[in-house]
């Protein structure tokens, strides 16, 4: 069955935009249009002045048929991401989501998945202490207590850089963290549009979660309408492949596991 949910995505785009109903309705039509029954909007915490609540109320309203979930996507961002924290800190029972991301490694002015940009920092350096590196911050977002899931967990692979050690080596220790707090890992179909064209996270990844019993959201990570649940189909053979058979819905931070 094709996945239901979309608990990645972003009305905002890359900038300030203030909730609206003309802002935020055509992601409700495009959520019809592509079978979806409950979706989260989770811009990027350096956005959050844009985020509205009573808006966002005023479009469950509206729609009914549609599950709306108030989210934000928290960044390691090392300049924006303290009034983040603080926000998510103050509006946590408004919240219904709250992704955890990654996109900062040494360098505090760039994103490293820029693309092409950010392949630089890759350039001559040790692919396997870059990852060390990454899944290092990660554990650090998911030790905040702040994040419900961790989206895109293996986004350092974007520009195509394969370390040489074992996945499971240098993941193996995230993967234990999240499974002991109870966190998710989101299915993104992000990684189909960027360069490195796969699957956040990768097959081996979702094999190594599964057997430590985490469980999964689905995400498309659409920074436009028109990308919510793309590749859905291309999902859901892969889900059916990987042997998931559940994916993961939250309300006010409460994880409800629902069949496919």
């Amino acid at each position: 069955m094709k996945p239901f949910s979309d608990y990645h995505s972003h009305p905002q785009g890359h900038r300030v935009q203030p909730f609206t109903q003309e802002l935020l309705q055509p992601w409700v039509e495009q959520a019809r249009i592509r079978g979806l029954t409950d979706i989260a909007f989770t811009d990027h915490d350096r956005y959050h002045e844009g985020i509205d609540f009573d808006e966002i109320e005023k479009l469950r309203e509206a729609n009914p048929d549609i599950k709306i979930r108030a989210g934000i996507e928290l960044d390691n961002d090392p300049v924006r991401s303290i009034a983040g924290r603080r926000w998510v800190e103050t509006n946590w029972d408004r919240l219904d989501f709250v992704l955890g991301s990654v996109h900062f490694l040494e360098r505090p002015d760039q994103m490293f998945d820029s693309v092409p940009a950010g392949a630089e920092q890759f350039t001559g350096r040790n692919i396997d202490e870059i990852y060390t590196d990454y899944f290092h911050r990660v554990r650090q977002m998911a030790e905040t207590g702040l994040i419900d899931c961790l989206s895109h967990l293996d986004l350092v692979k974007i520009h195509g850089h394969r370390p040489k050690a074992p996945i499971e080596r240098l993941v193996g220790g995230t993967l234990d963290l999240i499974a002991e707090r109870e966190l998710c890992l989101e299915l993104s179909t992000a990684g189909w549009r960027k360069p490195v064209d796969e699957l956040y996270p990768s097959d081996e990844i979702i094999r190594l979660a599964l057997a430590k019993g985490i469980r999964f959201t689905t995400a498309s990570d659409a920074h436009s309408s028109v990308q919510l649940a793309e590749n859905y189909d291309r999902l859901a053979k892969k889900m059916e492949t990987l042997g998931i058979r559940d994916v993961c819905v939250y309300e006010n931070h409460t994880r409800v596991i629902c069949p496919l």
